[in-house]
């Protein structure tokens, strides 16, 4: 297995046929420039969320889906309103290596170069994930010696391609359960809790400039999840593990977006690290009416005004675009309409009171 991925690593195989030196020259010449390209004048001109964020030192982002952005109205609003972009899944161990030792990064690849012609910080998501782990690592037949090592080989070959070319990553995604307990799966099982600091540490030594971050959902607002991830960071930052931030998902139903947000980013700040909203949409009962998407637009300004509260709140992203692809409605029926942009793409009252929130 070792020699395999060895081999892998040193460029004689990818899925597809393709040769990975070849692949890998490509992001070379992604990273061989700035992550943020200078923003063009007439850009700099008009009124967006990247441009209000910007204002105040932050960024506004948005989760997209790489097949997508051969709909040009997806890929027009991609490049004119956010200023990060985060794969949904193109970067995720589950998809980039589906079969041992056979890499497919064409995904990954699209939405890096994608990132870097529009100016784009790029947020990696995710490298280690108990429930979206690839067939061939989920089934447990490593030790945990063997596990260890594959996770520091896997961990170091994704984060050096891109080395440069992401700003930041999500390590570790949702390590707990909603009781405060730990999320159990392969990686827990064979290796507890120190499983996070593996990773952590090859994602260091792979790139040394890029954030690491944890990223949770349910942990925005007071309760054992939140306790949970609070301690660990406090862990973490005891045993010298290099971590630089944490990720809140904030998926949060209008209405009931909680008012623990802003002291929730401040304790966290506090450990000296950074924190963002990684994965906001604020989804609300259909069929939607104007008082259900004035709610909304509230609930979008207070998660603003929550990381602007906050000195190391670096930004806010939401997960999707519009409503024409978000997730929600297959996973909360009843539900929809939860992004600043609606199936047309047209912009919300949401939309408004997130740009006159940091424009205040």
């Amino acid at each position: 297995m070792n020699k395999l991925r060895r081999i892998v690593r040193a460029g004689r195989t990818i899925a597809g046929g393709a040769n990975i030196l070849c692949a890998a020259c490509c992001i070379a010449t992604l990273a061989s420039g700035p992550v943020l390209a200078a923003p063009q004048k007439a850009a700099a001109k008009s009124v967006s969320l990247k441009s209000a964020a910007a204002v105040k030192g932050r960024y506004f982002g948005a989760a997209i889906d790489p097949a997508l952005l051969a709909e040009p109205s997806y890929r027009k609003l991609a490049a004119r309103e956010f200023s990060a972009i985060t794969p949904e899944n193109a970067m995720k161990w589950q998809f980039v290596e589906p079969a041992e030792g056979a890499f497919n990064w064409r995904a990954a690849d699209e939405v890096a170069a994608f990132a870097r012609s529009n100016g784009q910080k790029l947020r990696g998501h995710n490298l280690l994930w108990e429930d979206h782990l690839p067939s061939w690592v989920a089934n447990g037949r490593f030790t945990p010696a063997a596990l260890k090592a594959l996770i520091e080989d896997y961990v170091g070959v994704e984060v050096a391609r891109y080395k440069g070319v992401v700003y930041a990553w999500d390590v570790v995604n949702e390590p707990f359960a909603d009781d405060g307990g730990w999320r159990r799966g392969v990686l827990y099982d064979a290796l507890g809790p120190d499983y996070i600091a593996i990773a952590l540490r090859a994602a260091r030594a792979a790139d040394a400039h890029a954030k690491l971050y944890i990223n949770e959902y349910n942990v925005e607002r007071h309760g054992a999840k939140f306790e949970a991830l609070y301690n660990l960071v406090v862990s973490l930052k005891h045993s010298g593990a290099p971590i630089d931030g944490v990720g809140l998902q904030s998926h949060f139903v209008a209405g009931q977006t909680p008012s623990d947000l802003p002291a929730i980013l401040a304790k966290f700040a506090a450990l000296g690290v950074d924190v963002t909203i990684t994965e906001l949409d604020l989804r609300i009962a259909l069929p939607a009416s104007s008082q259900s998407l004035a709610r909304q637009a509230e609930d979008y300004r207070f998660v603003v005004d929550s990381c602007l509260s906050v000195a190391r709140c670096v930004g806010v992203t939401t997960w999707g675009i519009s409503d024409a692809h978000s997730w929600i409605p297959s996973f909360f029926p009843g539900y929809g309409a939860a992004l600043l942009f609606d199936d047309g793409g047209n912009p919300k009252p949401a939309y408004a009171a997130a740009i006159s929130a940091f424009r205040k």
